[in-house]
């Protein structure tokens, strides 16, 4: 079964652009679940456009599926993770002004870096997943980091979707076959909708879990937040 964690950064989004507790990221995410979400997933930037990090304790309180904090594991980061201590953790190469991740990691440069903030991390007990692009090189060196998991950058598999998408889904099949071989789970998130994730979920062996934020939260304006949920878990059966 592929799981559905629900990103719930817009949400804080529109709530800090009116400065109040519209909309109730906390009553959102336990309606998430409610509604059928089977993890909350947040992002929390340095500059707190969004997620801020003081909703951090509040939300691992009241998550009861799988609480995912995605980040740069800045020293900030890094000490709030320890801290507050979610299910999974997943790693982010993002720059500090970026307007939302593009990349993911080189494992093999950041080899000494990865495999000290993983062993860190999983002293904690904190699943780790690290955000990587679908090269079977990088999948090869995220095992040898020490990572449980990888999360596919799937930015450019939606990109290319409606034109070929046999071709679009062709190097994240390679690389997950890679992953399958050597033992290590396999996310995906960025860019995922109600358009592409089903294809994508028939394609790609031993899926464990997307993470889908955005798409979703603009589906659920048409939709309705349940609604949305639903059409998104029945993509994933």
């Amino acid at each position: 079964m592929t799981r559905l964690s629900v990103n719930i950064n817009k949400v804080a989004l529109i709530r800090n652009a009116r400065g109040s507790n519209l909309p109730d990221l906390v009553q959102v995410a336990k309606d998430c679940e409610e509604f059928g979400a089977q993890g909350i997933t947040v992002h929390p930037r340095p500059d707190e456009r969004h997620i801020r990090y003081d909703d951090i304790p509040v939300l691992k309180e009241i998550v009861t599926t799988e609480f995912n904090i995605e980040g740069n594991p800045t020293p900030q980061f890094m000490d709030m993770v320890l801290q507050h201590k979610p299910d999974q953790c997943t790693l982010v190469p993002d720059d500090p002004g970026a307007l939302t991740s593009d990349h993911g990691w080189d494992t093999i440069k950041h080899k000494d870096f990865l495999k000290d903030v993983i062993g860190r991390l999983q002293e904690k007990g904190i699943r780790v997943s690290i955000f990587l692009d679908p090269e079977e090189a990088q999948v090869a060196g995220a095992k040898e980091v020490g990572a449980d998991r990888i999360e596919f950058y799937t930015g450019p598999y939606a990109e290319g979707y409606h034109q070929d998408r046999e071709k679009a889904i062709h190097d994240f099949v390679k690389a997950a076959k890679k992953a399958n071989e050597i033992g290590i789970g396999i996310n995906a998130g960025h860019d995922l909708n109600l358009d592409n994730l089903a294809y994508f979920h028939q394609m790609m062996p031993g899926l464990l879990e997307v993470s889908i934020g955005h798409a979703l939260i603009c589906d659920a304006l048409y939709y309705g937040l349940k609604n949305t949920i639903q059409l998104y878990l029945n993509r994933l059966k």
